[in-house]
């Protein structure tokens, strides 16, 4: 071993192990993607503390931590920053603008329905003895129509009025049978409030919101109006107006009839593009057989990327994506497949009424599947999801349906516009069905936000367009 110079201090040789580099002002600066992630955890936290959602504390700790954190994002040169850096700094940017906007807008929201609500509005502690009889005044006005107010905010009330009971339930349980005093005074005063709170909740529920009591099969939304949908379309960086797509997607529903009435000429059904829909609609595969269907399907498509070099496909993606059945409770809100780092099959079940059955089997047809499993798996969401895990995942809390749904249509288009992957005219149909759907649901969903459409006329719509 070999011996220290005896002229050498053990300070010296200390410091050759212990000391430190002397850290630069430069490695001092936050990276625009710890700050991303710092940002995430924050207001995670933020949000997990002030729960109470109509409560002021919220919006104001809220609201001031999108104005500190603004404030401190642009003292960072924007020119100094990575390309990457750079485009961390405008996702950042446009999120902590967008919830300061749309904080803004729950406020507003949330005054309009306080008249239904004025038992908790200027309560910092919900938990008081006099709730019921509070409670009660405020159902005599509802029962009497002395309350006015829109579905809307009635229904926005009934959410609020759930919250405030389980938070009402957190509150008794962090107390009850550890601090007898806590039992003896608060148990009965709590099941009162607890009782009156949930008949209150049915009350506005079916008088206001005109919702039945089983709440059962209802479709109900809450139009965010169209300050909300410029909120919205400005965080997505588009520069249209809702009335301007609402045009477009008019022009594109116009072009998608164009090519269904070219291909019904091919079926022999003229230009009734509905009448060849329908037989597309019949060529579905015998039950029992859809998994079988949709795993072609999916390999047919991974296929074609990489034959014609489009995109690379890891081994792995391909490789370890798993397929589940969809419940029938699910195949009612989604009544097609649904992808990402799995895929759910929508299939009918033995249980499920005949007519029912035919339905999931004519929307999960042949044709129509074909633009569906690739949508969902390679190159789709199974692809999407795979890639941002491993790259640049911070980024995963700037997801929205633009990016989401977008990915999987753009792959949509490119096959069309290959041209040799929707082959046949019912292959061509099936996949126009997807784009004039997306057309119709961009023109009821702006035009229901706007109040220009009704839940209702929303389904009407898809059913003149042949959507059962």
């Amino acid at each position: 071993m070999p011996q220290r110079d005896a002229s050498t201090s053990s300070s010296e040789m200390d410091g050759t192990w212990v000391n430190l580099p002397t850290r630069t002002k430069m490695e001092d600066v936050e990276s625009m993607a710890d700050r991303v992630r710092r940002v995430r955890s924050d207001l995670r936290d933020l949000r997990n503390y002030y729960n109470i959602k109509i409560a002021e504390r919220r919006h104001k700790r809220l609201g001031q931590f999108y104005k500190d954190e603004l404030e401190a994002l642009f003292q960072v040169h924007f020119q100094d920053l990575s390309q990457q850096g750079r485009v961390d700094f405008l996702l950042l940017r446009n999120y902590l603008k967008r919830g300061q906007r749309q904080l803004n807008l729950d406020q507003k929201a949330q005054k309009g329905g306080n008249a239904s609500i004025t038992f908790c509005v200027n309560h910092r502690i919900i938990m008081r003895v006099e709730t019921g009889l509070e409670t009660s005044n405020v159902q005599h006005q509802v029962e009497e129509g002395k309350i006015k107010v829109s579905k809307q905010t009635a229904h926005k009330a009934v959410q609020i009025v759930a919250e405030l009971r389980k938070h009402l339930h957190e509150f008794l349980s962090f107390y009850t049978t550890y601090d007898p005093m806590f039992d003896w005074w608060a148990t009965t005063p709590w099941r009162e409030a607890n009782t009156a709170l949930q008949h209150y909740q049915s009350l506005i529920q079916s008088r206001l919101a005109g919702i039945r009591h089983d709440g059962h099969d209802e479709i109900f939304g809450e139009p965010i109006g169209r300050d909300g949908l410029l909120v919205e379309l400005e965080a997505e960086m588009i520069p249209y107006t809702p009335e301007e797509l609402i045009n477009i997607a008019k022009e594109q529903y116009k072009w998608c009839e164009v090519q269904m009435k070219q291909a019904s000429k091919e079926l022999n059904f003229d230009e009734d593009w509905k009448k060849a829909l329908e037989h597309v609609k019949t060529k579905s595969v015998p039950p029992g057989e859809q998994t079988q269907l949709v795993l072609q399907l999916a390999r047919e498509g991974t296929s074609f990327v990489r034959e014609h070099d489009l995109v690379t496909v890891p081994e792995i993606a391909d490789e370890t994506y798993r397929m589940f059945m969809m419940s029938p409770e699910r195949q009612k809100e989604s009544p097609f497949f649904l992808g990402g780092p799995s895929i759910l099959v929508a299939s009918p079940t033995a249980d499920m009424s005949h007519e029912l059955k035919k339905m999931v089997m004519r929307g999960n047809n042949r044709h129509f599947s074909r633009a569906t499993a690739f949508h969902e798996l390679i190159p789709g969401h199974r692809l999407q999801l795979f890639m941002g895990e491993r790259h640049h995942s911070h980024r995963q809390m700037f997801t929205t349906s633009f990016f989401v749904e977008g990915w999987a249509m753009y792959w949509e288009m490119v096959f069309w516009e290959m041209g040799n992957f929707f082959i046949s005219p019912e292959d061509r149909i099936g996949t126009l069905f997807w784009r004039m759907h997306r057309c119709a649901r961009i023109i009821f969903s702006l035009k229901f936000h706007l109040g220009e459409m009704t839940p209702q006329e929303c389904i009407d719509l898809f059913g003149r367009l042949g959507r059962s």
